[in-house]
């Protein structure tokens, strides 16, 4: 048997003790105990006592230490769970603004693609206007040189005319 438990059963002999013991007459709170039996059992609690405080501070100290290195475990695991937590969400903010950005990207070039699009037709359709106007005025030009030449050469030509393309508008 440990000495915690002697400590615990010595006491218990010695509440026993009390408890049954015979009261005086005329007085309520007390009682008549064998002297002897009871600084026995006294002394052997003293005797006992130190080792069973000494186990007692030994295994509060263990439980403190258990208790400690719980609670530093449970921190690191809180602590990565954050951190993880913390990465996830960036992660996703990342993604989430880089989906942003590529959709504003997108919308970008499109409407610089469409705008693009617009000057480059515009620009043919101007090309084309003044192309059309040089052949046209090119046209007029070789269709007065050709008549001032009929016209110098007397009204007759010695080969056939051509025939006249059509003037367009």
């Amino acid at each position: 048997m440990d000495n915690s438990n002697d400590v615990i059963e010595l006491l218990d002999i010695l509440y026993g003790m009390v408890t049954e013991a015979w009261g005086v007459p005329l007085g309520n709170d007390k009682c008549i105990i064998e002297r002897d039996k009871a600084i026995e059992i006294i002394n052997d609690i003293k005797a006992n006592l130190p080792s069973a405080l000494a186990e007692a501070k030994r295994l509060v100290a263990a439980r403190d230490e258990f208790i400690g290195n719980a609670k530093r475990e449970a921190e690191a695991m809180r602590k990565s769970a954050e951190e993880k937590a913390r990465i996830m969400v960036e992660e996703q903010e990342i993604v989430r603004v880089a989906k942003e950005r590529s959709a504003e990207m997108i919308a970008a070039a499109e409407n610089k693609s469409r705008e693009l699009r617009k000057v480059a037709a515009d620009y043919v359709d101007d090309l084309m206007c003044q192309a059309e106007e040089s052949i046209s005025s090119a046209l007029s030009t070789v269709q007065s040189s050709r008549v001032a030449f009929k016209s110098s050469a007397g009204g007759a030509a010695s080969k056939p005319a051509k025939q006249e393309l059509p003037e367009e508008e």
